[in-house]
């Protein structure tokens, strides 16, 4: 192993950080980087990717389901409607994490999807339009950026549309975590089958 592959109990090699802590694995293996192009899907991620600003994704992982609870399975037209008791009702819930600008930033979120929606876009194809022209292989820790051109020129678009905490390294986060760039390292035990998603995923939008 070259320091940025890690072998897991079953001996396969894995991205270093997947074999840190049991919830890591499955998300490394079945999620991390294989395509997501529903819009319900990629609003839940950035969700996420906003409340994680600050904090570790795995605190982010471990409250996964209370998030989704509270906010109604991250169903875009339902998050919209949120309003001010929402916002104390979601501030008074200890399984999630509390911070009011993260809370409010996902409503306002939702809204800005709405409006997409109204518009005649959507929050999937807008996004994928700043995937890479070309796809790259990360071989080292340093190999992985943490923001990009079009990490950068996402943040923009998105905050243009009224979009919150969507800076350029969340932005890139949200890249990788939703297949927009595949991240694995070279020998990863999944890299190529995430590549091939991918591929099928871009031949068919």
């Amino acid at each position: 192993m070259n320091g940025a592959l890690s072998p897991g109990s079953d001996g396969e090699p894995r991205c270093w950080w997947a074999t840190s802590a049991p919830e890591f694995v499955s998300y490394h293996d079945d999620e991390w980087g294989r395509p997501v192009v529903d819009d319900r899907g990629l609003f839940e991620r950035l969700s996420l990717e906003a409340f994680q600003s600050g904090l570790s994704w795995l605190t982010i992982l471990r409250k996964r389901e209370a998030f989704r609870e509270a906010f109604d399975g991250f169903d875009i037209e339902s998050v919209a409607r949120f309003g001010k008791r929402d916002v104390v009702r979601l501030l008074r819930n200890t399984e999630i994490v509390r911070n009011r600008a993260k809370v409010e930033a996902v409503i306002a979120n939702a809204q800005a999807a709405l409006r997409l929606a109204e518009d005649g876009d959507s929050l999937s194809p807008l996004i994928w339009t700043f995937a890479p022209k070309r796809s790259r292989t990360p071989r080292r820790r340093g190999d992985l950026p943490a923001t990009t051109r079009e990490s950068t020129a996402l943040a923009r678009d998105l905050k243009r549309r009224g979009f919150r905490f969507v800076g350029p390294t969340t932005a890139y986060a949200l890249m990788q975590a939703c297949g927009i760039v595949n991240d694995h390292i070279a020998g990863c035990t999944v890299r190529d089958r995430v590549e091939a998603e991918r591929a099928r995923a871009t031949a068919t939008s």
